[in-house]
């Protein structure tokens, strides 16, 4: 019987398959257009931004963000806790954290560990819980990325973030519930040394790390998470258990915008850096032809898809499945987005013509809390939060 059953299974589940393969996606849309300058139902509002002093100690650069945010900063960690409590009601995690991970901290690189010990200090909540907020960011990331090139050869750098996946659905809201809690913690920043702007973010304040970033005039950087049975979850668990021979993705993407001399030697560093996840790095630069998607394994670049304009290839595009492989059905955000920058075509794109893309469903989705738009020239950043009204996919 058991034989007869996989028999009839196997080609009812193809069947399925093909269906959701051929069938047109229930939130999607024509593509957006005239989104710019960003106003209406998808637009939440703008983000404040900070200075962070690379002058000061470490345990002292976020304090003034901190005193502003940590309000908004504590409501996510209870949220992330009350999540831990309901699939482990022991509250055997939550003590693990607080009492466990806090001593790890010590194990981390410089400026990253007394960085960490500083917004706690400020903030009030445990060095741990500072810990795993930083953590989810390695492994709860669902983004898309594009580098684009117009006629002229000026590069063009913007993406989505999109965060909270499983991470508590609300249903009298119909969103994710630590997707609306993020947004409030969104800012721009600007890290200076002696008074000079060394790179700019966008970042959540309690998060040290970068996902996107851009050095005036040098490089644009975005970061993606890739999954990957190889991902996050054993690098993370392995780091538990004391090899710590990988660095974090964020701490990565902080060093390369802070340290970084030039567009190919943050490519070199993102391609061999030995990593705790799984990821794709999208690298723009200033040149024309300078833009990239790095993906990597924990331990090695398995494919860097360049721009190539005598090819054709004006700009490059990354969510968050290896570009040589179909995306998951139910999580198409790629093809989509493909269909509108070819439908813009690359003698009229621009920041805002990529915002329309950005602005398409289900490019935006449930997920997305923020979009981002940068220009190499002159570390120029502007970021914008961003709701997705219904119909929207969850992700």
């Amino acid at each position: 019987m058991a034989g007869w059953g996989w028999a009839l299974l196997s080609p009812l589940a193809l069947l399925v398959a093909a269906q959701l393969v051929a069938a047109p996606d229930p939130y999607g849309e024509e593509c957006r257009s005239k989104t710019y300058p960003p106003s209406g139902p998808t637009f939440k509002g703008n983000v404040p931004t900070y200075v962070i002093n690379l002058d000061l100690p470490p345990s002292k650069r976020w304090d003034s963000l901190m005193q502003d945010k940590k309000t908004e900063l504590k409501t996510v960690v209870q949220n992330i806790k009350d999540i831990a409590n309901t699939f482990f009601p022991s509250g055997k995690i939550v003590d693990i954290v607080d009492n466990k991970i806090a001593h790890l901290t010590a194990t981390l690189p410089y400026p990253f560990n007394e960085e960490l010990q500083g917004i706690a200090n400020s903030s009030g909540i445990p060095l741990g819980e500072i810990v795993i907020f930083n953590i989810f960011y390695e492994i709860f990331t669902v983004c898309t990325s594009i580098v684009a090139e117009d006629k002229s050869g000026k590069l063009y750098h913007a993406r989505n973030l999109d965060f909270g996946l499983f991470l508590g659905w609300d249903v009298k809201n119909n969103s994710w519930t630590i997707t609306r809690e993020l947004k409030p913690l969104v800012v721009s920043l600007d890290f200076q040394r002696n008074n000079k702007t060394v790179f700019r973010s966008t970042n959540f304040a309690g998060y040290i790390g970068m996902v996107s970033g851009v050095k005036p005039d040098l490089f644009t950087l975005t970061m993606n998470e890739r999954f990957s049975l190889d991902g996050g979850y054993i690098g993370i668990f392995e780091w538990f258990l004391g090899r710590r021979d990988g660095m974090w993705m964020g701490f990565l993407t902080r060093t390369v915008l802070e340290n970084a001399t030039s567009y190919q030697d943050a490519k070199d560093k993102l391609a061999k850096t030995r990593l705790l996840a799984p990821a794709y790095f999208i690298l723009g630069g200033k040149n024309s032809g300078e833009g990239c998607v790095i993906t990597r394994s924990r331990t090695a670049a398995l494919d860097i898809w360049d721009l190539d304009i005598k090819k054709g290839t004006w700009y490059v595009l990354e969510t968050n499945y290896d570009r040589w492989k179909p995306p998951l059905v139910l999580d198409n955000r790629r093809t989509p987005a493909m269909k509108c920058l070819n439908q813009t075509m690359q003698e009229n794109i621009s920041l805002p013509a990529i915002y329309d893309v950005l602005s398409t469903k289900p490019v935006l989705n449930k997920l997305t809390v923020c979009t981002t738009l940068m220009k190499v020239y002159n570390g120029h950043t502007e970021t914008y939060l961003r709701e997705c009204p219904d119909p929207c996919s969850p992700w």
